[in-house]
């Protein structure tokens, strides 16, 4: 997944921002498999559940068998085509979504050889806040942050000051 970089300020902005409004005391269901990210959580004392693969476009079975305190989705909802029926369908009362931004110096990301690893959406931040209030959710925090990368270009230099990431928690109303 990291082969060639690893998103140590991704995961430290995560993390922190996490820590900030829940307690290791309630339990989390993080969408999508196992990763470095829900490896760090559960490191920090968090309990967290994995879901297991499933193509959620296509199947919320999860969300109906499992009743977590909070529910996490970080880096995912750009791969879904369809997060308004995922966040319908989330029981738990919290919610953590993060997401890359969409660019307007970049094309959305594909990769030619896995079909899991596309983005769909690329969200604007007035997007996903939108998908949210529609489907029921009140943001309570958000948070952007840059993504610079140590390359000579027009691109780097405006990654440099330009917002890469988009992190919100939120409540059900």
């Amino acid at each position: 997944m990291y082969e060639k970089t690893f998103p140590n300020k991704r995961f430290k902005h995560t993390l922190e921002f996490l820590k900030k409004h829940i307690t290791t005391s309630e339990t989390v269901l993080d969408l999508g498999v196992e990763n470095p990210f829900s490896k760090i959580m559960k490191a920090e004392g968090f309990k967290v559940k994995n879901t297991t693969g499933e193509d959620l476009d296509t199947d919320q079975t999860v969300f109906a068998t499992e009743k977590q305190d909070v529910v996490t989705a970080f880096e995912i909802f750009e791969h879904l085509l369809n997060p308004f029926t995922i966040l319908n369908e989330i029981k738990s009362d919290k919610l953590f979504i993060s997401i890359p931004m969409r660019l307007w110096f970049s094309p959305a990301y594909r990769s030619k050889t896995d079909m899991w690893d596309r983005h769909y959406h690329e969200f604007e931040d007035w997007q996903l806040d939108w998908l949210l209030e529609k489907t029921g959710w009140k943001i309570i925090d958000r948070q952007k942050w840059t993504n610079p990368v140590k390359k000579f270009g027009i691109r780097p230099l405006l990654r440099s000051f330009t917002n890469r990431y988009y992190i919100v928690y939120a409540e059900r109303k």
